[in-house]
């Protein structure tokens, strides 16, 4: 049974990229998406198991001290990680694994495991982030200010990814991703995806 194709998927915080995600697993329902673990509470509606797992400081930093992690970051004082063994066994049994993690933690991956595949999901531009941003009028005027400096550092990081994908329409980008999936395990199948590769689609 051939390994299967870990894809990393990141971005700057606004973008889109759980609406994507969604939409891609539609295209994709093989699709296993890895849930993040987190120190942070539960927002309201938030499940545990689907959307993170949730646990304690003291539990997290234990994790980090055994090298449980692919790739871990504290984002705005709450620690957030990804667990090597659930994605290890995901991979060993043949099955692609969606990761949907910040910039930082993008970056440790390409690091640990170049054979992933990293896709950055930018905004069409910066005006059309801030809108997106402020119009969900769940944050104050200094946590989208703080957000928005964020996401100019983070955009700057794009050049360290395989590819780029620009979120102006939903569909329109979960049907890049599913196209790059399609042909990243083309390239692995015949053994011509070189580690570090980039593009554009």
């Amino acid at each position: 049974m051939a390994a299967g194709l870990l894809v990393v998927l990141s971005g700057p915080s606004g973008v889109g990229k759980g609406t994507v995600c969604e939409l891609l697993c539609h295209y994709r329902p093989s699709l296993q998406i890895s849930v993040s673990l987190t120190t942070r509470p539960p927002r309201p509606g938030e499940v545990a198991g689907v959307n993170y797992d949730f646990t304690t400081p003291d539990r997290f930093k234990e994790l980090i001290s055994q090298d449980a992690f692919l790739e871990w970051a504290v984002v705005y004082g709450h620690y957030y990680g990804t667990l090597k063994e659930t994605v290890d066994s995901c991979l060993a049994r043949g099955r692609d694994v969606l990761l949907e993690i910040d910039v930082q933690g993008a970056l440790q991956i390409r690091r640990r495991m170049p054979e992933a595949v990293l896709i950055f999901l930018a905004p069409p531009s910066m005006e059309a982030l801030c809108e997106r941003i402020t119009g969900r009028a769940t944050e104050g005027a200094e946590d989208i200010k703080r957000r928005l400096e964020a996401a100019q550092q983070e955009m700057a990081a794009y050049s360290h990814y395989d590819y780029l994908v620009v979120n102006d329409k939903v569909d329109k980008a979960a049907a890049s991703i599913n196209a790059i999936i399609e042909a990243e395990k083309c390239r692995i199948s015949r053994g011509a995806r070189p580690p570090g590769w980039g593009g554009e689609a």
